[in-house]
């Protein structure tokens, strides 16, 4: 099968694993403040369009800060409440995961470009690896997704990371520059 061709799957629902920094909200770096919380544009009507479809929606982001000493967990999980609120409500994620670990944390960790977290996810929820897709803007996104399987999805809403264009090229991986873009470029319509 070519590069970046996947098999279709027919009968299990859809998902998208999402970052969460520079692809669904803005960065301000290490951003640990609810009210910092702001949808980047065309974000909230691509949820409502994936959730009308019957899709499962998931979270999937990498937050080092409470490591780092910088804030405590609590303050990213009140972030990640208000991402939530602004998405359609409390369940519009079927689940959160969030990779606590420092970037040079040894292996084995669940830290992009680890694919754990999206393999967990796959055997849980008994999903179609040819019906799932990682959505994120760096190198890391594309990467785990690509090591589970899975499809993977490029946005370059805020941040363009050439590592990720590279990948991207060499997978022949779809790239969006706003969310609302995301049904057609995994070919949903």
């Amino acid at each position: 099968m070519p590069d970046g061709e996947r098999p279709s799957g027919k009968g299990a629902p859809c998902a998208f694993f999402f970052d969460r920094d520079s692809t669904l909200s803005y960065d301000p770096g290490y951003l640990h403040r609810p009210e910092q919380i702001e949808l980047l544009p065309g974000v909230r009507e691509a949820f409502d369009d994936l959730r009308r479809r019957g899709c499962l929606l998931f979270l999937f982001t990498n937050q080092s800060g409470p490591a780092r000493g910088m804030f405590p967990k609590e303050d990213v999980i009140a972030c990640n409440r208000r991402l939530a609120e602004l998405l359609g409500g409390e369940g519009v994620f079927t689940r959160q995961y969030v990779a606590w670990e420092l970037p040079d944390a040894p292996e084995p960790n669940y830290r992009k470009p680890s694919p754990r977290y999206l393999n967990e996810a796959v055997a849980e929820f008994g999903l179609d690896r040819a019906r799932c897709w990682m959505v994120g803007d760096r190198a890391s996104d594309l990467q785990s997704g690509l090591a589970a399987g899975i499809g993977a999805v490029r946005v370059t809403t805020q941040l363009d990371d050439p590592r990720a264009a590279e990948i991207c090229r060499l997978h022949n991986l779809p790239t969006i520059a706003d969310m609302r873009e995301l049904a057609a470029a995994v070919g949903l319509e």
